[in-house]
This record gives C-alpha cells, structure tokens and sequence, in this order.
C-alpha cells in the first residue's frame, strides 16, 4: 500500500512563490500618500477598465500603478506617428525630460474608440507620472491631466 506524501506538490508551490513575488513588485504609492485615497481620486477622475496610471520618481523608480500590470502593458497607437506605446514608454520619455505630453487619436479606423495619453511632472515633487485611457469614452490628454492633476491634489500627492 502506497502513503501519501505530506508535501505540497510542487506546482502549487511555485504558484505561491510566482504570486508572493508579483505581489512584493507592485507599487505601492508615492511617499507619504495613502494608496487608498490616490486610488479612489485616480478612480473618479479617470477610472475605466482601460485606463493606466503610473507614478515614478523622476529617476525611475515606479511608485505608482492605478489598474493591473496587465492593463498598464497594452500597447495603443501613439498619436504621433505610424507607432505604437504601452504607458511606460511614455512614464520614461517625460522622466527622462520632464516635458509635459497630451495625445489624442483614434484607435480604430471608423473612429468609433480613441486613446488618451496625458504625462508630465507632478506639481512641488520630484516626481512625474503618465497616464493612457482607451475606449469608446476616453478623455483627450488634455482632459485627462487636468482631472488627475486635480486627483492628485485631492489625494495629497502633489505638492500645490
């Protein structure tokens, strides 16, 4: 008669492990600001299912993520040419310069879904953030900044 091991099968263990690690990974929120309360002001300024917001230090270490890794790695048009951008590219570019960016086009040819990118540095912190909405109700870019700058404030994650 065969005795059953007491160990967990190793699968299960390395789910464990892989989720523990994703877990520890994801940002948490900027220094000082409750991530509950950047999450809900996040949420009603510019919350869809589609949407990303990220968060960084100006040298690049991400503090930030509003959505899923998932959400935050999806690819759209960006805007300025024939190439596409997941909202990291775009968290890079203006950590690397600090310049402001407000893009807005169409995701499909009979215009019927558009894409937002709104990005640029965080009023009174050494901090940037980048954000993307996509959908059949997205924001321009312009639109986008304006209400998370105002979620931002809200949530006490800029300095003004």
């Amino acid at each position: 008669m065969a005795t059953r091991s007491r160990r967990p099968p190793k699968l299960i263990l390395a789910a464990g492990l892989a989720w523990g690690l994703l877990s520890a990974c994801s940002p948490d929120a900027p220094p000082g600001v409750d991530k509950a309360r950047l999450d809900e002001a996040v949420s009603r300024a510019v919350g869809d299912p589609n949407t990303c917001v990220l968060i960084a230090e100006r040298g690049g270490k991400t503090l930030y993520r509003y959505n899923t890794a998932t959400a935050c790695a999806k690819k759209y048009p960006d805007c300025e040419g024939a190439g596409e951008m997941a909202v990291g590219d775009l968290l890079e570019a203006v950590a690397k310069d600090g310049r402001p960016r407000y893009l807005s086009c169409p995701t499909l040819p009979d215009r019927s879904r558009g894409v937002g990118w709104a990005a640029g540095p965080i009023a009174g912190k050494d901090q940037v953030y980048a954000a993307v909405m996509e959908g059949d109700r997205s924001f321009p870019g312009r639109m986008m900044a304006d209400r998370l700058e105002a979620a931002f404030r809200r949530a006490g994650a800029s300095g003004s």
